[in-house]
């Protein structure tokens, strides 16, 4: 029979155990939010990236580089992030830990392959993870316009900003 020390020991492994679960913190339900993005669309407009609706997107409007900047508002560490777009050649992603979005420093940069008819799905597994705003810079693209249907970053809390 389980004595209640047995029991609270085991709650505070499962209260650990959810603070520290892996989620996809570019979700606007677990708080994160676009902060800023260098074009706009009112009926494709950049919200659409993190509301988990696969049907909705950002699109650019035709000049090149555009970007956008997400805030997680916490301290977060990202292990895998996948970005589905459309028509983006050039893809520069850059993160802070600063507690305003300032002092990005480059994390990743890629080459995009152009996929006819459907949507481009590139995969990042992170290296130094850490961050609290990601940049994401659509240096060139293989049109004039360009869309994101979403990020998704998988990863966990590390802390909140204080």
């Amino acid at each position: 029979m389980e004595t209640i020390r047995d029991l609270r020991v085991n709650m505070i492994k499962e209260v650990k155990y959810l603070k520290m679960r892996k989620v996809d913190l570019c979700l606007s339900s677990e708080g994160t939010e676009v902060i800023l993005a260098t074009s706009s669309d009112e009926k494709h407009p950049p919200e659409n990236i993190i509301d988990g609706n696969p049907e909705t997107f950002w699109t650019t409007t035709g000049m090149f580089p555009q970007e956008f900047i997400i805030c997680f508002h916490k301290h977060v560490r990202i292990e895998r992030l996948v970005i589905q777009s459309y028509f983006v050649r050039t893809l520069r992603i850059e993160k802070s830990t600063s507690k305003e979005p300032v002092d990005f420093e480059q994390w990743v940069e890629r080459d995009l392959v152009h996929t006819e008819g459907q949507l481009q799905n590139e995969e990042i597994v992170a290296r130094d993870g850490h961050t609290t705003y990601l940049r994401f810079i659509i240096v060139s693209a293989f049109d004039h316009f360009a869309s994101v249907h979403s990020v998704s970053a998988e990863g966990i809390a590390v802390s909140n900003l204080s």
